[in-house]
């Protein structure tokens, strides 16, 4: 979405299943993210962390986890910077924050889950990532209720409204996520 500011974003890859991690998905996450699946199973909810993970580190250059002694032994190149960053992807930092369906008729729809971390779960910074050539031209950091007022798309907006409420909530796990989707031209907002 040229000039938006949005998240990053992508799809789960084969090797994303097959990448190791030092701690797994807090069980009320994966838990969450396997409901209104068509087959649930605790392999597909890992994969959606391990997505977030990655795609995050190739599209703003922030390695989520924690930097050991040793390099991760990762499945194949896509996984590559973590290794000669020795960074190892901590799933138990993640938190699952939302659930979004695009509208029907739109050309492109998506079923998208949000996902988050602390700042405090990034382990490594590869320089050059973001850039004018890049798929995300800038990286900010900005306080949630200022980013609210950036252009961004709807439902961006409506995300950092319920990870704000989540903060302030404590970011617990137990928490309840947000489902969000649309029947006969209705919003619906149902808690998972």
């Amino acid at each position: 979405m040229p000039g938006k500011f949005v998240f990053p974003g992508g799809r789960i890859e084969p090797l994303d299943r097959k990448m190791p991690a030092i701690s797994e998905l807090h069980p009320d996450a994966q838990r969450k993210l396997l409901e209104r699946v068509v087959e649930p199973n605790a392999k597909f909810a890992r994969a959606f962390a391990l997505a977030a993970v990655r795609e995050t580190a190739e599209e703003t250059g922030l390695l989520l986890g924690v930097k050991r002694d040793r390099a991760p032994e990762v499945p194949g190149e896509i996984w590559t910077e973590f290794a000669k960053a020795n960074v190892h992807p901590d799933l138990g930092q993640i938190h699952f924050i939302a659930r979004a369906v695009t509208p029907p008729r739109r050309p492109r729809r998506f079923d998208t889950r949000f996902l988050t971390a602390d700042a405090s779960a990034v382990a490594h910074t590869i320089e050059g990532v973001v850039g004018p050539d890049s798929e995300l031209v800038e990286l900010a950091w900005v306080p949630i209720e200022e980013a609210t007022h950036l252009d961004m798309p709807t439902i961006t907006g409506i995300i950092l409204e319920e990870l704000l409420a989540r903060v302030e909530a404590g970011m617990g796990h137990d928490l309840p996520v947000p489902y969000y989707y649309m029947i006969d031209q209705q919003f619906i907002r149902e808690l998972l």
